[in-house]
């Protein structure tokens, strides 16, 4: 954990999108069930050991997260994060080797946190 959280890189131009990212997850946390893995790939996505290619796709797939407007509105119950969920494991599966056990304490810890 420390690993991650000390290689994460606070000078990044994505800031717009880490605030916003935590603002919609400290809404839907408890309704999402894919919160760790959501929080491992942002882990991994600004860790500076993370290469290029993969903090493209990551970022990628948390924008969608984000994103008000998608494929199937978060707000309908049930079914509304479908659509961020597979967009987010697609991701994950393809880019699986650089999220990191450092990543995923991270995550967890961040979620105890919420």
């Amino acid at each position: 954990m420390a690993n991650a959280q000390a290689s994460f890189d606070q000078s990044d131009s994505d800031t717009s999108l880490r605030h916003s990212l935590w603002r919609k997850l400290r809404k839907v946390a408890a309704r999402i069930p894919f919160a760790e893995d959501l929080l491992a790939a942002y882990y991994c996505a600004f860790d500076r050991a993370t290469p290029l290619s993969v903090k493209a796709t990551l970022v990628a797939a948390l924008a969608y997260f984000v994103l008000p407007f998608d494929a199937i509105p978060d707000v309908l119950p049930v079914i509304g994060f479908t659509d961020d969920a597979a967009v987010l494991a697609a991701a994950i599966r393809l880019v699986a080797g650089a999220i990191t056990p450092d990543h995923r304490d991270a995550a967890r810890d961040a979620l105890a946190r919420l």
